[in-house]
């Protein structure tokens, strides 16, 4: 699990562009949106897009769970193992 979390992390940097935030600096617990890491919902759209893409999974944007979800690299990288298996 750990390595997929480091694959969020750069994916987080890639997708959206953060060009002064290492994978190193991205909490994988922290928020990822409002007071952490700082992204609003544009970026969860890119992301989203770029999850269903890369991992080839269905993202439900009308789900409560999205929410939850996206809370987190760690929250991420559960959903993306799950949705994979």
């Amino acid at each position: 699990m750990s390595e997929l979390v480091e694959e969020l992390k750069q994916l987080i940097i890639d997708v959206l562009n953060l060009e002064d935030i290492t994978p190193e600096e991205i909490q994988a617990d922290e928020a990822l949106f409002g007071e952490g890491l700082g992204l609003d919902s544009i970026d969860a759209l890119e992301l989203g897009l770029a999850l269903q893409r890369k991992y080839n999974i269905s993202i439900d944007a009308e789900s409560e769970n999205t929410k939850t979800h996206f809370a987190s690299v760690n929250n991420l990288a559960q959903f993306v193992a799950e949705s994979r298996a």
